[in-house]
């Protein structure tokens, strides 16, 4: 949907808001209520004047017309290629984008790891450029990626941690508080491991939800957590010549 289309919805759903039907408008714009009609159907022109003359009706101003509009904007699912490659190429941007996806402020930031103020808004103001977080005054930020955001499975970041993240990961005991390592392995018909799949996404979510909410709590009472799911028809390579009749996947 276009930043134009978008603008007309949120006009739409601000005159639902507040009881106004279109005769409303075309009587406050001094206009007929077919041409307030053609104006915000899809594909309608609507000229700036106009749009402040809306606001007026609306008893609002451009500014928060604006805020509402960002608010409908789609967030990215994923990066392009370019935006991954660029992002991992430089170690501080890499880490400036995870503290990002786990919601750090600036201030968190520059107390935990060695990055000067002047650093964490270059890069920052680099994440902004790759449409990872709108950057806004004094360092604040909003992220420009969905809950569901994933990294591309065979991309520049999920290399880079299978190379060089991976082994440092898996090689801990996983018995710690509150740690756990399982490792699982059965036959599943297709649609119970799509079910399977969604359900780890929700796991997923919880965890980025909670961390959320425990932002509130001293820093005294948190510990840092990393997450790792994966799931996949695999099967060990050391085990494959082992194999009588390998099944090929469909």
């Amino acid at each position: 949907m276009s930043s134009t289309q978008t603008l007309i919805e949120v006009i739409k759903a601000e005159l639902k808001s507040q009881g106004l039907s279109y005769a409303d408008m075309a009587r406050e714009l001094g206009l007929s209520e077919s041409s307030v009609k053609r104006m915000l159907a899809p594909g309608g022109e609507m000229p700036l004047s106009r749009v402040d003359e809306i606001c007026r009706v609306l008893k609002t101003d451009f500014a928060e017309l604006t805020r509402a509009l960002a608010e409908r904007q789609p967030l990215r699912m994923e990066l392009t290629l370019a935006q991954e490659k660029a992002v991992v190429a430089d170690p501080k941007l890499l880490l400036m984008a995870i503290c990002c996806l786990s919601q750090w402020t600036a201030e968190q930031i520059t107390a935990s790891y060695r990055l000067s103020e002047a650093e964490v808004t270059r890069y920052l103001a680099e994440l902004d450029r790759l449409g990872v977080i709108e950057l806004k005054p004094l360092n604040r930020y909003k992220l420009r990626l969905a809950k569901t955001f994933r990294w591309r499975p065979h991309g520049p970041v999920m290399s880079f941690f299978r190379e060089e993240v991976a082994s440092d990961f898996f090689c801990g005991g996983f018995d710690g508080e509150a740690e756990l390592l399982m490792l699982v392995h059965g036959r599943l018909g297709h649609g119970m491991a799509r079910e399977l799949v969604e359900r780890l996404q929700r796991v997923a979510q919880d965890f980025a939800r909670q961390h959320l909410l425990d932002q509130k709590l001293p820093d005294a009472e948190k510990r840092q957590y990393t997450l790792v799911m994966g799931m996949r028809s695999w099967l060990f390579e050391h085990f494959k010549h082992l194999q009588r009749n390998p099944v090929r996947p469909p």
